[in-house]
């Protein structure tokens, strides 16, 4: 007998006849609540779950006594409990690699876009607002030579840097995670402390993780440190970043300009006044959002839930301990 498989979300028809061809496949809209009363008499049979966005909570895990294993098509799996996925001896996988280089173009346009005011002098075109050589009431801030300050340095932290340090001759700093001394090599970079990094940076990226260490991280303590002139990015979790703080350094001038692709809340709220703000260039969270990667991405959760399910080692396994 085939095992059972949920499908939350969209893939492609050739992924989905893979699936179909090895499991009993209850596909649902991403829309649909897994642990909704209609779903629980598939999520009662299911062995494994895949899907993007998906909330797993302890009582959904009750409602699923067969499950094997879940494959989120994200890297991040913030809103799944690993430690209870682990202690029920459920594998979860995820899909890093894939997007990094996706991910790393989109936080570097972003430090492109904030710096030379790319978002903003466009409207201004389209307000018909060009009447003359623009003046430095309009000029924007150089990114070749700056010191770029990487807050989180795993592979998109590592993959942002190595574009500024080898396409833009920057100076790059690193804090948050252990020594690189092969990267420090590669790419001239150097470690420190988050205080002396916030002060000394141009530019100050973050990659982190979401995690309890992670949440709130940079806050109003955090970008009285920076320069006045320096821009931020945050390409990680919204919740790494104090919004309320990040907001009242941007209107008072403690920092230059922000570039965001995540928010505390997403989609963002209409109230936000980020998006509105001139120097701010705010992304609907589309790091990873191009045809190719986010194909890769269900991929490898394809691949990912085919092989736990086969008893197999996944590909990306996060809760490694399950199957030692």
């Amino acid at each position: 007998m085939k095992k059972r498989l949920i499908v939350q979300g969209q893939l492609s028809d050739a992924q989905l006849a893979t699936l179909e061809h090895l499991f009993e496949i209850t596909q649902l809209s991403k829309a649909m609540s897994l642990d909704a009363p209609d779903n629980r008499h598939y999520l009662a049979e299911a062995h494994g779950i895949i899907g993007s966005g998906l909330a797993i909570t302890p009582e959904l895990l009750d409602a699923a006594p067969k499950l094997e294993a879940i494959s989120t098509i994200s890297v991040g799996y913030d809103n799944i409990p690993v430690d209870e996925l682990t202690r029920r001896g459920i594998m979860l996988c995820n899909t890093p690699d894939v997007l990094t280089e996706t991910t790393a173009d989109t936080g570097f346009t972003l430090i492109m876009a904030t710096a030379r005011r790319v978002v903003e002098l466009a409207e201004w075109i389209k307000a018909d607002q060009w009447q003359a050589s623009v003046g430095p009431a309009l000029y924007g801030s150089d990114v070749h030579g700056k010191t770029l300050g990487m807050v989180g340095f795993g592979r998109i932290g590592q993959a942002v840097a190595r574009r500024g340090a080898l396409g833009f001759g920057m100076k790059v700093l690193y804090s948050n995670a252990s020594p690189k001394p092969a990267i420090e090599q590669q790419l001239g970079a150097t470690r420190r402390e988050l205080d002396e990094l916030l002060a000394e940076s141009d530019f100050v990226c973050v990659t982190v993780p979401l995690t309890a260490e992670t949440e709130r991280l940079i806050g109003a303590q955090q970008f009285a440190l920076m320069k006045r002139t320096a821009i931020f990015i945050n390409i990680a979790r919204g919740k790494v970043v104090d919004e309320s703080a990040l907001i009242n350094a941007l209107e008072n001038g403690v920092i230059k300009a922000a570039g965001l692709d995540v928010f505390e809340q997403e989609p963002l709220s209409a109230s936000s006044p980020l998006p509105h703000m001139p120097n701010v260039v705010a992304l609907p969270h589309i790091g990873s959002a191009t045809h190719e990667t986010r194909e890769a991405m269900a991929q490898r959760a394809v691949d990912n839930i085919r092989l736990a399910l086969q008893g197999e080692p996944p590909i990306s396994l996060v809760n490694e301990e399950v199957n030692q």
